[in-house]
């Protein structure tokens, strides 16, 4: 501030702070420069595994200056959905469901998109020549190597970021902009020799700190990955059937986390941790009414059910045998298969 007046950057902050978010951040669009190298890396090893949205438009994705050639800054924005309860205790019960805390209520994607379009157009009515685009995970952006590089948090060891003001449990968002604000200084590194979210990983899924092998990652499995499973990783998913929260638990950086402002990330009870023999009853019709503005939804009935048998196969619950004996004949080859190996496990063969 000079001189009593606020600068647009100290008003833009003001105005992120007023519509939600918790800390804000601005990089320039070529800030991250290695991650070219790291995604062709990631790509030609096969890790990526079905997601081939991420080996397209790699051009883009590894260089944000691409995207827009005309963008001078990138303003970064966190916003927080800590949960209110531990999210792991719900695997001390195998009867029952592990669903990620950031699905446990509904679509972060459409709530923080239209935040970042306020946020924009506040910036539009103060320069009238600004132009803006606004990213929310579904546009070839990176957007914790930009948040790292806005100075929001740094990447940990699990790949995701982390703040030492926010802890690691926030969505991301981008406003890029022809405004050339001043940058800020990138994230400083705090995870030390912390290993916590590596030695809790059910799948081994770090080949190495900092480095993910999405085609053992639990979160890609349930979500992302389509078909039948591969048998040595179905028991290690246990009672996990959309995503997975463990290394994000127990950074020890948590301790800072900030409860989420919005009643919409706070968990909807009957989905902290759902009865697998109720969710395995769901067919089409009633899954798209229960998941309705759920991120869970996009994933379709089968690839649910697919999941809800590999946990009842995990759960030793032999109750749960009939329920899994029913869909052995189920119309998706992908369901019957999953009932089929869950009947196995249930009767020890």
């Amino acid at each position: 501030m000079t001189g009593g007046v606020q600068t647009l950057r100290e008003r833009l902050h003001e105005r992120a702070l007023f519509e939600g978010f918790a800390k804000m951040g601005i990089c320039a669009p070529d800030a991250v420069p290695h991650i070219a190298d790291r995604l062709n890396t990631f790509v030609e090893e096969g890790r990526h595994g079905q997601m081939q949205w991420m080996a397209e438009r790699m051009h883009w994705r590894g260089n944000p200056a691409e995207l827009w050639a005309e963008a001078k800054s990138v303003i970064m924005l966190a916003e927080p959905y800590s949960p209110m309860h531990d999210p792991l205790e719900v695997l001390k019960h195998p009867e029952r469901a592990a669903i990620s805390v950031y699905a446990q209520n509904r679509d972060y994607h459409d709530a923080v998109k239209k935040r970042l379009k306020r946020v924009g157009r506040w910036l539009i009515e103060q320069e009238a020549d600004t132009q803006i685009k606004v990213f929310v995970d579904t546009a070839p952006v990176m957007e914790k190597p930009l948040g790292g590089a806005a100075g929001l948090g740094w990447q940990g060891k699990h790949t995701n970021l982390v703040s030492n003001e926010l802890g690691n449990w926030f969505f991301l968002g981008a406003i890029f902009t022809t405004v050339d604000f001043d940058k800020d200084e990138a994230g400083i590194d705090h995870c030390g020799s912390c290993r916590a979210c590596l030695d809790i990983c059910p799948t081994n899924a770090f080949p190495a700190p900092y480095q993910l092998d999405a085609r053992k990652c639990i979160s890609y499995l349930t979500i992302e990955h389509k078909g039948p499973v591969d048998l040595e990783l179905r028991e290690m998913m246990g009672n996990r059937i959309y995503g997975c929260d463990d290394c994000l638990a127990v950074c020890p950086w948590n301790k800072f986390a900030v409860e989420a402002k919005d009643t919409i990330y706070h968990a909807r009870e009957e989905l902290k941790a759902p009865k697998l023999a109720e969710l395995a009853q769901l067919d089409d019709a009633t899954f798209r009414t229960f998941f309705s503005k759920s991120p869970i939804k996009r994933i379709g009935r089968n690839q649910f059910i697919r999941n809800v048998l590999y946990a009842i196969g995990n759960s030793a619950d032999s109750t749960l045998l009939e329920i899994a004996l029913g869909l052995e004949a189920d119309d998706d080859s992908t369901v019957s298969d999953a009932a089929t190996w869950a009947v196995g496990k249930l009767r020890g063969t």
